[in-house]
């Protein structure tokens, strides 16, 4: 006969593996359930940055110029549509807008580590002392990329459309019940790079962003130096329409 202590220690031993299967489909799943790789639109302008263990296609205007844009974008984002956008703002700059590895025709795999080591690499292989105003943009996903460049190499302007203070972060609020930060293998944690950022920054905020709650946004914001950035939160815009008030593309300009 079962007794209620062998019932009990059944249930136990049960909800254990569950929990400990969850965790581990959690942790074998997590690049997957962070990174949605998009196609590139063919028609846009391109070039390839090589990085040895994988072909980074970067969409441009192809424009020389001394003011110079660089773009990371967000999740799913096919970032040569981003171009028209950043053209209208910067009509004088040379645009480039770079598809992470998997995406829009590169190859390899995203990581953390990889993407900002081709930011890096963008940023190296397109700068000189031509192009001495270096502007930053990083959207969403993007931003957490932007953010470790902008701390790491000379940038005139650095702007975060839709940012995080942290991926990990985020992650460990929509999953409260497992140790997702030891799990993450990305982290993103935007809010340990701000620190170092001396260039103006400003934080294009949508105040109805049902994916980047408007908290983490904030407290990256907190992290910056004493009068090195500024938000601006356009109350009516969500995650996804953000680009499409006057009040965005004034904050991306500068004024």
């Amino acid at each position: 006969m079962i007794t209620s202590l062998k019932i009990l220690l059944i249930v136990i031993s049960l909800l254990a593996s569950t929990y400990l299967i969850t965790c581990a489909l959690l942790a074998f799943n997590a690049r997957g359930m962070l990174y949605h790789p998009a196609p590139r639109t063919a028609d846009v302008p391109h070039w390839t940055l090589p990085r040895g263990d994988a072909d980074i296609i970067v969409s441009s205007n192809r424009q020389h110029s001394t003011q110079l844009v660089l773009y990371f974008g967000g999740n799913a984002e096919d970032v040569s549509q981003a171009l028209p956008m950043l053209q209208q703002a910067f009509p004088a700059a040379a645009i480039h807008a770079m598809h992470y590895r998997s995406y829009g025709g590169s190859s390899g795999s995203p990581t953390e580590a990889t993407l900002v080591g081709d930011a890096f690499a963008l940023y190296d292989g397109t700068s000189n002392a031509q192009a001495n105003d270096i502007v930053v943009v990083g959207r969403s996903l993007g931003s957490g990329v932007a953010v470790q460049l902008a701390a790491a190499r000379p940038v005139q302007r650095l702007v975060l459309i839709t940012p995080y203070d942290s991926i990990g972060g985020l992650a460990a609020r929509m999953f409260p019940a497992f140790p997702v930060r030891l799990l993450l293998r990305d982290h993103y944690d935007s809010w340990r790079h701000a620190a170092r950022i001396s260039a103006p920054t400003t934080l294009i905020i949508a105040g109805r962003d049902e994916v980047i709650p408007n908290a983490s946004s904030l407290r990256l914001l907190q992290q910056f130096q004493p009068g090195v950035a500024q938000e601006v939160t356009i109350a009516e815009a969500a995650h996804n329409d953000v680009f499409a008030y006057a009040q965005f593309a004034e904050a991306l300009r500068g004024r």
